[in-house]
């Protein structure tokens, strides 16, 4: 199987612009694409996943990724999405979250001369002049058809600045750009890009002629692994300072069981055959095919040596043997406890990040979501003193499925 119908067997596309073309360029390795991300934090999370996973298979197979940040977009912020305006990042802020993201997308790809390069829109976008941009880029837009756009649609009842309505036009520039001074022929998005790629090839095609070579494809479901990357306590991260290796196995051991075989399908490098050979699995096989996803997620982002021990401790947990000693641990400090030498069960959630908030660890509490060394909590004001947390600590469960161990330095 080609590698672009191997794409859409995996279900990774939606729409595109001229499937023809694009299936000769991704097939014979002629492809230069970019995918963009915007540096709204100092990590990536999993709903960067499939884009990432994108990057690699057609890297293996001869394209040429341009990973862009979106330095420059990131001071205007994309509504696509969102129900609010973006809060404003510093330029000292937005740096340091591209420096971030590109070594987490050395996981991914390979960057290098002739391999994949990584590239700032800021470098462009900043040093544009407004009147020459009006003239040059901006008589290329239909406001009426910028109006009909999904990810201006939605924003219309609630307001939408004249900030992030340049938006659609500073991304349809960055085509335009890279494919003048880099050789970009195709670019890459979510389902809640559309309107804003296809800018980007109008815009091409209206400034260098209708024969331009410029394509658009979209991956399936974007927008939903944007939410996929979102949990009742936050976002999970790639980073193993935001979420642990362990965590982000257990994340994806508990996913929903009529995704399990959807996610293997689009983010694993698992060959299809034997995906296939899963379709038809259930029960207790369907919690065999979440450790094949979890394990197989976390070893391409934290290596197999990392996942091997998240996938050991996880067994030993739920078998009962209760093994601590890759289990996600927060270290508690004397100005933690109280002057009587203790810390209550809100106040213990929080500083584990368990709980984003005092409010959430009370709700947690009081629908009898939370264990202390095999205890229920029930009652919201109950403490613990610090010397149960010296030695090998306290293991606190929350949910069925969160485990883990505080301890006092």
């Amino acid at each position: 199987m080609k590698l672009y119908d191997e794409l859409v067997a995996r279900g990774l596309i939606a729409q595109v612009t001229n499937e023809e073309e694009i299936r000769k360029m991704i097939d014979e390795g002629k492809a230069t694409f970019y995918i963009g991300f915007d540096p709204t934090a100092d990590s990536l999370h999993v709903g960067h996943f499939m884009a990432l996973c994108l990057m690699k298979r057609l890297q293996m197979a001869g394209n040429k990724p341009i990973a862009l940040i979106g330095g420059g977009t990131g001071m205007v912020g994309d509504p696509s999405g969102r129900t609010d305006m973006r809060s404003m990042m510093t330029v000292e802020t937005i740096a340091h979250n591209c420096a971030c993201f590109k070594k987490q997308m050395e996981r991914f790809i390979e960057f290098g001369e002739g391999k994949a390069q990584m590239v700032n829109n800021a470098d462009w976008l900043m040093d544009l002049n407004y009147i020459e941009l009006l003239r040059e880029v901006g008589a290329c837009f239909s406001v009426n058809n910028m109006l009909r756009a999904e990810c201006y649609k939605q924003r219309m009842e609630k307001g939408l600045s004249f900030l992030e309505f340049n938006y659609m036009i500073m991304q349809s520039y960055d085509f335009y750009y890279l494919f003048q001074h880099y050789g970009c022929n195709m670019q890459f998005g979510g389902n809640d890009q559309w309107s804003n790629m296809l800018g980007g090839t109008e815009l091409i095609r209206r400034k260098l002629g209708k024969d331009a070579h410029a394509m658009t494809i979209t991956l399936l479901l974007n927008s939903e692994g944007k939410k996929m990357g979102k949990t009742a306590a936050g976002a999970v991260w790639l980073d193993p300072n935001k979420t642990s290796p362990y965590d982000f196995y257990q994340y994806w051991r508990n996913i929903d069981d009529a995704d399990v075989l959807k996610c293997i399908r689009m983010l694993t490098f698992l060959p299809l055959e034997q995906i296939d050979e899963m379709d038809g699995w259930e029960g207790s096989q369907l919690n065999r095919a979440k450790e094949i996803l979890a394990y197989e997620l976390t070893a391409l982002v934290h290596g197999k040596e990392e996942a091997e021990k998240a996938q050991e401790s996880a067994r030993a947990l739920f078998g009962g043997g209760g093994n601590k000693e890759n289990m996600p641990t927060s270290t508690l400090q004397e100005k933690d406890f109280d002057e009587n030498g203790q810390i209550g069960a809100i106040s213990l959630l929080v500083a584990c990040g368990l709980a984003p908030s005092r409010g959430e660890a009370r709700r947690l509490i009081q629908q009898g979501g939370v264990v202390v060394n095999d205890v229920k909590v029930t009652d919201i004001d109950q403490k613990w003193g610090a010397e149960a947390f010296r030695g090998e600590g306290v293991i606190i469960r929350k949910g069925k499925k969160v485990f883990h161990r505080a301890v006092l330095q």
